[in-house]
């Protein structure tokens, strides 16, 4: 009821804001225009607490339009939608060395249960957004619905996925990367500025252009999302401190820093993110009793730069370098540490990258996508080993990226034929980036023989939508007709299940 009233709201206000006299008066600033343009969001449960967000950006594609200063906001964390019940209040300042964003990070609720909440100046409010706070430590919840998404380039489509993705019954979004783009499209169906941003104020009219999407603001409202970043937040494919275009590495780093602070000023991230410079710790785990435990990957930020000169290539020398890495070995050592300390029935690696072997050459030659895990062998190979070494149970990888749909088992070893599996990976598509796409990219079914690991392979937009349960893991592929034209219909294209304690994919 509560999803069919918000998005009843949203249609009507379009923008998907509410104005209205505030229950508090927290300063003497008056805006002169509604100071809520980008809506709200929450996200990182925990069983007592979340993190609530928004951004004051009267004017949000002129680098926010607000006035130097620091800005009392008001908040309000309730137990029903029209906030009759409400359980904590309190105000924080919405600080311009931070654009004016509002990260609340709050403790004391009830776990396992959902809320509402908002955010006043004196003349305005948000709207109502809702959340919920994860299950005890101790728990044994009976399910986890939730849907995973990634690339959502603005220019190549409408986001008429977001819009279905709102009326969804799920408790949790989590959000693979590519968030925004940094590159102009070739064909674009609404656009943007065409030049690449570098500094932190044109970063902040990108995201502030992605966040004015009323499809985007409703998914976000509708409950937690879960956030890490890929390549595009930044720059096309980098790598560590290199760029697409090996710029100088002092100029990459300051513009790595613009785009992290950027990041976080939009993104309903706990304080721990918080970026220093050009440095940004988003690694992260959350539990969810204990069902499941999500492993949330930062694939970009230590890994080696890609080997043969990036893209789809054949293997070259130091591709398969023991020193190469993806993760970093901190990052390495933490994921290693969690996945084998792990008490939970489910072990989610939420992630960016395609992380299952997959040969890309449908002659008798041998390529791989050098951006990808198999680019990376020494890396791929000690995480599958520790997967199989540790007898890591109930594995499941959660991947964007790539714009296309894969679902698959991760074998320990590629080149034994019916190797043990140690693992599944459900990828999902993009949102909108590249267009509409096809049923099938025929370029991948000439490679997929040399791949018998996967189940299936889709190249229409959407995202997954998941069901986890003690006995088994359900992904159900939910694809638009179209994203060139709005208010596109969406179907689930293809359903697998993983039964608890068996690494395979099977058709629901």
């Amino acid at each position: 009821m509560y999803r069919r009233h918000f998005l009843e709201r949203l249609s009507t206000l379009g923008a998907g804001v509410l104005v209205a006299p505030s229950i508090h008066r927290v300063s003497r600033w008056r805006s002169q225009s509604d100071p809520f343009t980008l809506g709200v969001a929450s996200g990182d449960p925990w069983p007592d607490g979340f993190v609530l967000w928004t951004r004051l950006a009267p004017d949000p594609l002129q680098g926010g339009g607000m006035p130097p200063g620091d800005v009392p906001v008001g908040w309000e964390v309730a137990a029903d939608e029209q906030m009759r019940r409400v359980v904590q209040r309190g105000r924080t300042v919405a600080r311009a060395a931070l654009g004016h964003s509002v990260h609340v990070e709050l403790r004391g609720l009830q776990p396992d249960r959902w809320y509402f909440y908002r955010f006043t100046t004196p003349d305005a409010q948000t709207m109502v957004g809702r959340t919920r706070t994860a299950p005890s430590p101790l728990s044994r919840p009976q399910r986890l619905r939730f849907a995973f998404a990634s690339c959502q380039h603005y220019e190549w489509g409408h986001y008429t996925a977001h819009q279905h993705l709102a009326e969804e019954d799920i408790d949790l979004v989590a959000f693979l990367g590519d968030y925004i783009y940094e590159s102009h499209a070739a064909r674009p169906i609404r656009a943007h500025e065409a030049d690449e941003p570098v500094t932190l104020e044109a970063y902040r009219n990108r995201y502030a252009l992605y966040k004015s999407d009323p499809a985007l603001q409703a998914a976000h409202a509708i409950c937690p999302w879960v956030v890490t970043f890929d390549d595009h937040e930044v720059d096309n494919n980098w790598a560590g401190d290199t760029s697409e275009n090996n710029d100088p590495v002092d100029a990459f780093r300051a513009r790595r820093a613009a785009a992290f602070q950027a990041y976080y000023e939009h993104m309903p991230l706990r304080r721990a993110s918080l970026p220093r410079g050009p440095e940004m710790l988003l690694y992260r785990s959350l539990a969810f009793g204990r069902l499941a435990r999500l492993h949330v990957l930062d694939t970009r930020q230590y890994r080696s730069d890609q080997a043969c000169g990036d893209r789809r290539k054949p293997p070259c020398d130091g591709w398969d370098a023991d020193n190469r890495t993806m993760l970093g070995d901190r990052q390495e050592r933490w994921l290693t540490q969690g996945l084998t300390a792990n008490r939970q029935t489910w072990n989610v690696l939420a992630q960016q990258v395609v992380m299952m072997p997959m040969e890309v050459d449908p002659g008798p030659g041998e390529s791989y996508n050098m951006d990808a895990w198999s680019g990376y062998p020494a890396a791929q190979g000690r995480l599958i080993r520790t997967l199989s070494e540790r007898r890591v149970p109930n594995v499941v990888t959660i991947t964007g990226d790539v714009h296309t749909n894969f679902a698959g088992e991760i074998p320990l070893d590629a080149r034994r034929e019916n190797s043990p599996r140690v693992g599944v990976e459900y990828v999902g598509t993009s949102m909108t980036s590249d267009g509409d796409g096809s049923e099938q990219n025929p370029q991948i079914t000439s490679f997929l023989p040399a791949n018998p690991w996967v189940k299936y392979h889709s190249n229409r937009r959407g995202y997954v939508r998941c069901e986890v349960t003690p006995d088994g893991w359900r992904s159900d592929y939910r694809l638009v007709a179209s994203v060139g034209q709005p208010g596109a219909p969406i179907a689930t294209a293809a359903s697998f299940v993983t039964p608890a304690g068996q690494s395979l994919i099977e058709r629901a």
